[in-house]
């Protein structure tokens, strides 16, 4: 039935809140468990703001664009774009871990301009912290901003699969001739974002 939409159906004894009438009983700044789980992270981060076990992953989610999530939506509900993001935020909280490999698959799916740009921010830390950082995108803000690109074309399918260019962004833009992305990434590189990659932004 898998072609069917997936049915909720509101829990009798609790109403959808997830748990016992004396558990609910007991709450913190006026909210129980259940009213918790309803706040988007961005709202739990500053209600926990004078708990910093809480805020600080919280705070994480939400640098990383995910902060309109809310803390009790179900993993499922997630597109694969946030559940990545998700898995970013966990590492970051980690701290001092370093020497890693992350492979990411169009993280910046579904996001705003403003959130790519704090992605960006996300991935440099992380690169900072001795980890190496290996992103599958098209965002030309991402390209604009990697430390080393390898373009695979020089078309899709069967035409395609051979390494066009690999190296830095501004060699990349010398084979305009034959890279269907150099010659994007030059368009977009013209426009308003320009200036912000001449002053050397970059991350892995």
């Amino acid at each position: 039935m898998s072609f069917l939409p997936d049915v909720f159906v509101e829990c009798e004894p609790c109403r959808g809140m997830r748990f016992r009438p004396e558990v609910l009983m007991v709450t913190l700044g006026g909210k129980s468990i259940g009213d918790v789980l309803k706040l988007s992270v961005r709202e739990a981060a500053e209600f926990f703001s004078s708990y910093p076990l809480i805020a600080r992953p919280l705070m994480f989610l939400n640098d990383i664009g995910l902060g309109y999530l809310a803390l009790g939506q179900a993993s499922t509900t997630l597109s694969g774009g946030e559940a990545q993001r998700i898995k970013l935020a966990r590492e970051l909280a980690a701290e001092g871990r370093g020497g890693t490999l992350y492979v990411l698959d169009e993280p910046t799916t579904g996001l705003h301009m403003e959130d790519v740009a704090r992605l960006i921010e996300i991935l440099r830390r992380l690169r900072d912290r001795g980890n190496i950082v290996c992103v599958i995108e098209h965002n030309m803000e991402i390209l604009a901003a990697a430390d080393h690109v390898i373009d695979l074309g020089p078309e899709g399918g069967a035409a395609g699969g051979r390494i066009v260019y690999q190296g830095p962004v501004p060699g990349l833009l010398a084979h305009a001739a034959r890279s269907h992305t150099a010659r994007y990434l030059r368009r977009h590189l013209e426009g308003s974002d320009a200036p912000r990659r001449r002053r050397g932004a970059k991350t892995e």
